[in-house]
């Protein structure tokens, strides 16, 4: 009797350990990295900004053209989890464009835009709001430090949480798949980390 209950052990810790290995590199949890500190990833760029790796992230901080610049997916997503680590300045201009009808011209008309602008003139659709669908009341500060967004789309029902805390949540179908994208308008913007769960 006690061999049997010594093999189980051994069984659940020898479960416990491979569990644990597999979420640990990523394998088995079901995220997708598309942008580390390591390597920036293939995305499709639709304007044009300065965008390099430096110091262990992903950062812009010039605009060449009048036009935002995005990057952009490569593949689309309907039903998801986005995870992505950001900074900014007080300056800048950015946001993470989800579930966009096209890949070669990205606004918050024909995507929903998860912004990241402090000082948006309007703050009901500043840092925290899906920009004309969901606003936040009131709006949290970005600037000046490293920042989490976790964004989940399932159906209609649209979440995003920076920092751990709910800023926005909806009930909208205007877009219902496609790709997403990172966006550079103005200031200082870096993105050191960035990963999707399709669900």
């Amino acid at each position: 009797m006690k061999h049997v209950s010594t093999l189980a052990a051994g069984l659940l810790i020898g479960a416990a350990v491979l569990q644990f290995s597999g979420v640990a590199s990523g394998q088995s949890d079901g995220w997708i990295t598309l942008l580390d500190s390591s390597k920036m990833g293939d995305w499709d760029e639709v304007g044009k900004a300065n965008w390099a790796m430096k110091d262990g992230a992903l950062v812009a901080d010039k605009l060449d053209g009048k036009d935002l610049s995005y990057l952009v997916t490569r593949n689309s997503y309907k039903d998801f989890q986005i995870r992505a680590e950001f900074w900014t300045d007080e300056e800048a201009n950015s946001g993470i464009f989800i579930r966009c009808d096209e890949s070669r011209k990205i606004d918050s008309k024909i995507c929903y835009e998860v912004n990241i602008f402090d000082k948006r003139p309007d703050p009901t659709y500043g840092t925290g709001a899906i920009v004309d669908v969901a606003k936040v009341d009131p709006m949290p500060k970005a600037a000046g430090k490293w920042n989490t967004y976790e964004i989940t789309a399932h159906g209609p029902h649209l979440v995003v949480v920076l920092n751990g805390q709910k800023t926005a949540e909806v009930q909208d179908s205007k877009h219902a798949s496609g790709p997403f994208a990172l966006q550079y308008g103005s200031g200082v913007v870096k993105f050191r980390k960035v990963q999707i769960k399709p669900l």
